[in-house]
């Protein structure tokens, strides 16, 4: 292992985790320094919300620190039904069903619903724990690039084979900051008979005109049949998954999806915070206005700098500079300059592609946007990335 450990570090690949010292905000204390935030997924600023700290202290005073034990053995609490009724509101769903995290959902969503006989279609650039997913089911394997209608079509005409068939898909690809299509997929799921399964974890806050996600941007709430999520991005920031969709699905997921049956319930506190924070975003849509303007902002500004900055409708703008070594030296002298960012590179992304995704915030002030773009400019010149 440590030979193993050694080759990662000479390639370069080695991942060191920097210490926060601080809640999670926009500006937040790293190595005894502030600096600013700008590759946490807190799309709404909600992570340090002092009404969500509020409201999990009272659901620890109210219905004690933890659970103890399994939905189906013990039980969950009364919140925990709140919880999941408030994630259909929001999502204009049948009902839903709670994970530990975002990975448990989409890694016990497929096994329990499909066997050999059926069809798994999934987009080449679907995160980990779809792929995961995927892999602990038995299904038959499709996989279409990225956003790639054609393709996706051919797989659906392929899949005929099968009795039956899911498209999955994330709703915002994390690398790229793109939206899928899915406009076009749910065309193609009429069309070839195949149902629609969604990640929402980076769309979720994100999209449509009050940020409900991926199917308000296309007019398409309650009509795809599975959507998965999590708690620990936009939604508050801490931890916590879930899927929710069509009745019948989910309460199949209840009887056999693994980790649900088998994971501890959500502890009150998350679940607490969870239910206050579905009451903010029923209340107001100011976090998601300032976050479109905060990104619209940025990226202009960005551009008209001379970065090369890949098309977004999302929260993440990547910042393309295409060699690996570029990305990490740049990433370390924007920390040097007080603006906190990671660079991303082979095999993150593939080969020729680095660059620097920086994740624009609701809890950004214009002044933490203006500081960020000229530290950008200063190290983009300094490193030649900029002319």
């Amino acid at each position: 292992m440590q030979h193993e450990l050694d080759e990662i570090r000479a390639a370069g690949l080695y991942k060191t985790e920097r210490v926060i010292c601080s809640p999670q905000r926009a500006e937040i204390e790293v190595a005894g320094r502030k600096v600013l935030n700008f590759c946490a997924n807190n799309y709404l600023g909600l992570s340090d919300n002092k009404r969500l700290v509020e409201a999990a202290k009272r659901a620890m005073d109210e219905r004690g620190y933890g659970m103890s034990s399994v939905r189906f053995i013990c039980g969950c609490q009364d919140m925990h039904k709140e919880l999941e009724k408030a994630i259909s509101n929001y999502f204009g769903t049948e009902d839903t069903i709670l994970y530990a995290a975002c990975f448990d959902a989409n890694g016990g969503v497929f096994e329990p619903l499909f066997t050999e006989q059926d069809a798994i279609i999934s987009d080449a650039l679907n995160h980990a724990s779809i792929i995961d997913g995927v892999r602990l089911c038995k299904a038959v394997r499709y996989r279409y690039a990225n956003a790639d209608m054609a393709d996706l079509e051919e797989c659906l005409k392929k899949a005929q084979a099968q009795r039956f068939r899911i498209i999955c898909t994330d709703g915002v690809f994390s690398m790229d900051g793109n939206a899928a299509p899915l406009d076009k997929i749910v065309e193609l799921a009429e069309k070839y008979d195949a149902m629609v399964m969604v990640d929402e974890c980076h769309s979720a806050g994100v999209l449509g005109k009050t940020g409900r996600g991926i199917t308000e941007l296309y007019d398409l709430r309650g009509k795809v049949e599975i959507l998965t999520g999590t708690l620990g991005k936009a939604f508050g920031g801490a931890v916590g998954g879930f899927t929710t969709g069509k009745k019948e699905i989910i309460d199949m997921l209840r009887q056999r999806s693994r980790p649900y049956l088998f994971s501890n319930s959500l502890p009150p506190a998350v679940v607490g915070a969870g239910i206050e924070m579905f009451k903010m975003l029923e209340e107001s849509d100011a976090l998601h206005d300032k976050l479109v303007e905060n990104v619209e902002y940025f990226r202009t500004k960005m551009m008209a700098a001379g970065f090369d900055i890949k098309p977004t409708q999302s929260a993440i703008c990547a910042v393309m500079l295409y060699d690996a070594k570029l990305s990490q030296d740049m990433a370390a002298k924007l920390q040097e300059e007080g603006v906190f960012v990671t660079g991303f590179y082979y095999p993150v992304v593939p080969k020729g592609q680095a660059r620097i995704r920086v994740q624009v915030s609701a809890g950004h002030e214009r002044e933490h946007l203006d500081r960020c773009i000229a530290a950008f400019v200063k190290v983009g010149k300094e490193l030649g990335v900029l002319k």
